[in-house]
């Protein structure tokens, strides 16, 4: 999805958002509703200038849903312009004070929470455009366009390198990267043991394990390594998948065909590689994208699984003997979006937190967020920052005015 975030300040922003036997899962009663299927620019519902649309598919039955328009450079070409006059100087926009945006925003958030079909209750127009659409074509034209002044991208290191690339082949705009993660949660032996069996397994499985900060390199040290394993596999045998719209599922299907696909490769290669298979590894109904909760032991850190970035329900657990050891072990790594340490001790807290090399660290929890709180990657996790003032900065420009003050003569 391609949406301009005209926001913040009068830097113009765009961000575009990138994701044992089978058993029969029970899908939903029917189809979602369709509320809009079109391109929203300058506060109006437009086909795409092409009159190209692609399919969005349901991923618990793997049937259409509906048919989208396909945004395209044309459609961006048109969105920036709308943008761009929602801020000129003297627009309905630069004229509101902070206090009303943020008003518009709560509101916003309000109505994206409740679904409705009007996200855009009050906005000038131009502030807010939806381009739906694909990288190759509509996300390329945005990174490429000379008239907008930021983009944020949340997805792949891979697409992140090409974004950065293009930016800089074209007018130097700022460019925010949220990428991949292979984020270590690390599990000390004086760990209390059934928190941190099910914040682990929350670290992981949240969000069929489609989450860039995912907890997915599990390091538990030695002493307590057989136990956890035990427990872990216990809990995530007992994870109930299913329908996404029943209130009791915890995991529902894959985004899409092509990431189900990949997930199952990843298993397969961890297969080969010689981690053990303790739970899961196949297909988990009839119809959909749905996958087994997995999980592996007795993996090393060079293994595939524990290298790159799987985006699914499959959690790898390494055993280690030390502190010092797991802090070595848990930064060798191309990634530094997060990590987690679980521990009663504060001092191993307190040196695990500073010596981790990501962006976030937490301390006896997993996935806490706040609004406050900046968010973002080390190394190829990106760059910049979202929320807090850190995550306010990219969005703003600093100007400085020197008036010279007449002098009165004697």
């Amino acid at each position: 999805m391609l949406r301009a975030a005209a926001r913040f300040g009068p830097r113009l922003g765009l961000r575009f958002l990138s994701a044992a036997a089978t058993q029969a899962v029970p899908a939903p009663n029917q189809q979602p509703e369709v509320f809009c299927n079109k391109i929203f620019i300058n506060n109006e519902w437009h086909n795409a200038v092409s009159r190209k649309t692609f399919p969005t598919v349901n991923p618990s039955t793997g049937e259409v849903i509906c048919q989208v328009a396909e945004g395209d450079k044309e459609d961006v070409d048109k969105a920036v312009k709308a943008a761009r006059a929602a801020f000129q100087l003297g627009s309905p926009w630069r004229r509101m004070d902070a206090s009303h945006r943020g008003r518009l925003l709560n509101r916003l958030a309000d109505l994206i929470e409740r679904d409705r079909t009007y996200l855009a209750a009050g906005f000038p127009p131009g502030v807010v455009n939806i381009v739906p659409g694909f990288g190759p074509t509509a996300g390329a034209a945005i990174a490429s366009h000379e008239d907008v002044d930021k983009v944020a991208f949340t997805g792949s290191t891979e697409t992140g390198r090409l974004i950065q690339v293009a930016a800089g082949s074209s007018n130097l705009k700022r460019v925010t990267l949220e990428l991949g993660g292979k984020s270590p949660n690390i599990i000390m032996s004086d760990a209390d043991m059934d928190w941190a069996v099910e914040q682990a397994h929350f670290a992981l499985f949240f969000n069929q394990g489609q989450c860039c900060c995912a907890g997915s390199r599990t390091f538990v040290q030695e002493d307590i390594y057989d136990e956890f394993v035990e427990r872990s596999v216990a809990r995530a045998k007992s994870r109930v998948v299913g329908n996404p719209f029943d209130s009791k599922t915890e995991q529902g299907p894959q985004v899409d065909e092509t990431q189900f696909k990949k997930i199952l490769g990843y298993i397969n290669t961890g297969k080969q590689e010689g981690a053990k298979l303790l739970c899961g590894g196949g297909i988990a109904a009839d119809r959909g994208y749905f996958i087994q909760p997995t999980v592996f032991g007795d993996v090393q850190d060079g293994m595939t699984i524990a290298k790159e970035e799987i985006f699914g329900p499959v959690m790898q657990i390494l055993k280690f003997k030390t502190i010092e050891e797991v802090v070595g072990r848990a930064n060798n790594s191309t990634y530094g979006l997060a990590a987690a340490v679980f521990t009663k001790d504060l001092d191993k807290a307190n040196y695990l937190s500073q010596a981790l090399q990501a962006g976030t660290v937490w301390v006896n929890c997993y996935d806490v967020f706040g609004a406050q709180s900046p968010f973002g990657g080390y190394k190829m996790s990106g760059s910049g920052r979202e929320l807090g003032e850190y995550g306010l900065q990219a969005y703003t420009e600093v100007k400085t005015i020197t008036v010279k003050v007449p002098q009165k003569n004697s």
